[in-house]
């Protein structure tokens, strides 16, 4: 996947990676932009996009408020941008949350971690597959988390919503990949945002290292070009999966052992 040339838009835009996935895929000199956020985050969408327009003038942007837990959101993201821009050819679904909580937890909990971790996936797709397998192309880059490879020690909803997310991207690159639609998942540990900070439970995700969400944004482009399923900044968690595949029960003490060192596991 070239970027160049390409409309490109990105949910979660107005900080941590959404933001540095639009400042990087500028530098790939993209057809346009469009920046989507919840309302409230209006002010810093609009600031980054005044620091697109002055660092790269020729990329035109657009900003748009979407909840993208709700469909008729999404719907009306996609109509705006096919409006100003034409056809959408990538579209990076990245926006998320952290609403940490056991199988006790609220049904609101878990429902808006479903919402936005998985339909708001499922909504991307309804909106903007059928062109892309009409014209033969298109890309989708879901946000998920190394938690949906593994686990999230910290909170089952999370841990159960991106192992759904990371389920539907996989049906998806089958389903639509020989029509010309690439999908990649983005599957992080820590990343250095607003999103981890201060979050009781970060100290096991920070185990292996936060990084940038800069350095994040330069491994999104390479994997993309290279056009891999799996994005994984964090290149041991390869490593983790392969282990937890080859020996399930011996991965689940392991787990457990860890958990309870760092305080995660109920006594």
């Amino acid at each position: 996947m070239n970027l160049s040339g390409k409309t490109i838009v990105i949910t979660g835009a107005a900080s941590g990676i959404g933001r540095a996935l639009a400042l990087r895929f500028a530098r790939e000199t993209p057809r346009a932009l469009v920046l989507a956020d919840l309302p409230a985050q209006a002010p810093a969408l609009h600031s980054l996009a005044d620091e697109l327009a002055r660092h790269q003038p020729g990329v035109p942007t657009l900003v748009a408020a979407a909840d993208v837990g709700h469909e008729a959101d999404v719907t009306a993201l996609v109509a705006a941008a096919q409006a100003s821009f034409g056809h959408i050819d990538v579209f990076c679904s990245n926006a998320g949350l952290i609403r940490d909580g056991d199988e006790s937890a609220p049904d609101a909990h878990w429902n808006l971690n479903w919402q936005v971790h998985v339909m708001a996936h499922v909504y991307a797709a309804r909106a903007v597959v059928p062109g892309m397998r009409e014209r033969g192309e298109g890309y989708l880059l879901n946000t998920a988390s190394a938690a949906g490879l593994l686990t999230s020690l910290p909170s089952a909803t999370y841990a159960v919503s991106k192992h759904a997310a990371i389920a539907l991207a996989e049906w998806l690159a089958i389903q639509h990949g020989a029509a010309g639609v690439r999908v990649s998942v983005l599957c992080p540990q820590a990343v250095d945002t607003p999103m981890i900070a201060g979050r009781a439970g970060s100290a096991a995700a920070r185990n292996d290292g936060v990084i940038s969400a800069d350095d994040l944004a330069e491994c999104v482009v390479a994997g993309m070009q290279a056009e891999t399923f799996l994005i994984l900044p964090h290149p041991q968690v390869l490593e983790y999966f392969q282990r937890k595949a080859q020996g399930y029960d011996r991965w689940l003490d392991g787990m457990r052992r860890f958990g309870a060192k760092m305080g995660l596991i109920r006594p």
